[in-house]
């Protein structure tokens, strides 16, 4: 392995669940809770379906500097719609791999979740921009379990990988 692939497999720290949200329909107010269970299809009480969009995630460190580009203080999270806060980890960097939420959930990061127009309308002028690269990431669910506020969240290491 390369130093290079050596650097980009580790992680300074692990992460931390802070919030969790449901979108019960489209265009509903997100639900907040505390804990989840999370099936192959997504969150219990979620309206995502199975597949690579199962369950949204965005980084807590995300949300300041998208109120800083709004000129405002952080943006709460349900604004955003995204299903998990997690602190502590770079998501961005971490296509491909596998997440460990608690002690039993497995998420596979997929790639970017994409802010769509509706922040313009949440946000007002420049919402769509000021979230463009900051709208967190998508996951599939490679294994169910029960999640809640403040469980670790660390990478699966690559031999346990599915």
């Amino acid at each position: 392995m390369s130093e290079l692939r050596k650097m980009m497999a580790r992680r300074a720290q692990a992460g931390r669940l802070d919030w969790i949200g449901l979108r019960p329909a489209r265009r509903a107010g997100m639900v907040p809770v505390e804990a989840v269970e999370v099936t192959g299809s997504g969150l219990d009480g979620d309206r995502a379906k199975p597949g690579k969009r199962a369950v949204t995630l965005i980084q807590a460190e995300h949300l300041p500097a998208i109120g800083a580009y709004l000129g405002r203080a952080p943006v709460p999270p349900d604004l955003l719609r995204r299903n998990l806060v997690i602190s502590g980890l770079n998501l961005l960097s971490l296509r491909d791999r596998d997440l460990r939420i608690g002690a039993t959930v497995v998420l596979r990061i997929k790639g970017i979740c994409a802010p769509c127009s509706r922040m313009e309308e949440v946000f007002g002028h420049g919402g769509y921009a000021a979230v463009r690269g900051h709208g967190g990431m998508v996951a599939e669910v490679l294994a169910p379990g029960r999640i809640a506020l403040g469980d670790g969240v660390d990478l699966v290491p690559a031999a346990q990988s599915g």
